[in-house]
């Protein structure tokens, strides 16, 4: 992978975490809604590729991203408390 792949998979992930701030209605920092929507997004994509799933386009990034993004902010606030 290129700079320019890193860079729009960084970016993909960053609004992937800002959505699933907004959709789980969270309280902690933006900042923290995209670093997690970045790892959330890596994770989840890993393991849909694995069981044979892969996003083709832009749309199937945001959708992973998001999804996975959503369950890392959900396990993020079940080990805050």
């Amino acid at each position: 992978m290129n700079i320019w792949g890193i860079l729009v998979s960084l970016a993909i992930g960053a609004l992937c975490g800002w959505l699933a701030g907004k959709i789980m209605n969270t309280k902690q920092t933006m900042l923290m809604n995209i670093i997690l929507g970045v790892v959330g997004g890596f994770v989840f994509s890993l393991i849909a590729g694995l069981i044979g799933i892969s996003a083709s386009n832009i749309i199937g990034e945001v959708i992973f991203g998001t999804v996975g993004a959503c369950l890392c902010i959900w396990g993020y606030g079940k080990l805050k408390k």
